[in-house]
């Protein structure tokens, strides 16, 4: 998937990239999402955001507009993301709900949604769409152990 994730600190760059291994198309920038910015979205099918991103109905529908089909926050909180109005415009939303909020367990729930959505699915929780829910807790464990290596 072709992705770019914005409000990048500095020591979540390698863990990202190493919990990616390749995987996705991921541009990282360290500019917050607002109007200005949404131009690195341009040709990307998922934006990443932190809680410092706020995506109200504008920036939602802006997202929509250049073809943004996919929003993970990383963050347990949802309430920067107006999440009813980005159902209503088809957009599917993923949040990083596991107790351990360290940087290196956020990049893997980030990834994990990201290939998920590739194999068409959501993990468990996670989604605050109308994805299908089923993936096994094995496969969250499988690759956090291929993470460690």
């Amino acid at each position: 998937m072709r992705v770019v994730a914005y409000n990048i600190q500095e020591f979540e760059k390698q863990t990202l990239a190493k919990a990616n291994a390749k995987v996705h198309d991921l541009t990282l920038i360290s500019n917050p999402l607002n109007l200005a910015t949404i131009r690195y979205a341009v040709g990307k099918e998922v934006v990443i955001v932190s809680a410092n991103d706020k995506l109200d109905k504008e920036m939602l529908q802006a997202l929509s507009a250049i073809g943004v089909k996919k929003i993970i926050t990383r963050s347990v909180s949802l309430n920067h993301i107006d999440v009813s109005f980005a159902n209503k415009l088809g957009l599917h939303v993923a949040n990083t709900p596991a107790e351990d909020d360290s940087p290196k367990n956020i990049a893997i729930q980030t990834i994990d949604n990201l290939n998920n959505w590739l194999d068409g699915q959501c993990f468990l929780g996670t989604c605050q769409c109308k994805i299908d829910s089923s993936v096994d807790k094995r496969k969250l464990h499988t690759k956090r152990k291929e993470y460690e290596r």
